[in-house]
């Protein structure tokens, strides 16, 4: 076959640094989320949505098979603290989590996916970010060791 062809999705979610409820301002997030897309796109990638609450952050993302997701999480969230921290004069030594979660999404279940990512708000009335990360962590089958889980 003379190419490749790919349609890979992941739903990726990481924390900010120690859950520090930094994505308070609702206009601050949504300023972050569309930056996020921008280097999203420098990347070569695609966010079909991005969205989060206080402590945490959730992205729906086609990347290019070149770019291993580690490499592109890296990247992302080394762009967007350096951003916030550049841009920002209420928000000192800004910065997130050294790990992060990535699922694969099927196409299929990519509305549904971005669904749940547009209604964090909503989630977080009744679930901590660390119960839904643990239960993501089940959910797609995924070994952890309950102490390396949080920083």
């Amino acid at each position: 076959m003379p190419s490749t062809h790919q349609q890979l999705l992941y739903h990726i979610v990481f924390s900010t640094k120690n859950r520090k409820p930094y994505l308070q301002n609702e206009q601050f997030r949504t300023d972050l989320f569309a930056y996020m897309a921008g280097i999203t796109k420098n990347l070569d990638g695609f966010a079909l949505e991005i969205g989060g609450w206080v402590d945490h952050v959730h992205l729906l993302v086609r990347i290019p098979a070149k770019v291993a997701v580690s490499d592109f999480v890296g990247r992302l969230k080394a762009n967007s603290s350096k951003h916030v921290n550049e841009t920002s004069d209420s928000l000192h030594k800004f910065g997130w989590q050294e790990g992060f979660g990535a699922f694969t999404v099927s196409v299929s279940q990519k509305d549904a996916v971005a669904e749940y990512i547009k209604t964090q708000a909503e989630h977080h009335s009744r679930e901590s970010f660390q119960e839904e990360y643990v239960r993501l962590l089940k959910c797609h089958g995924v070994d952890y060791d309950a102490r390396y889980v949080f920083d």
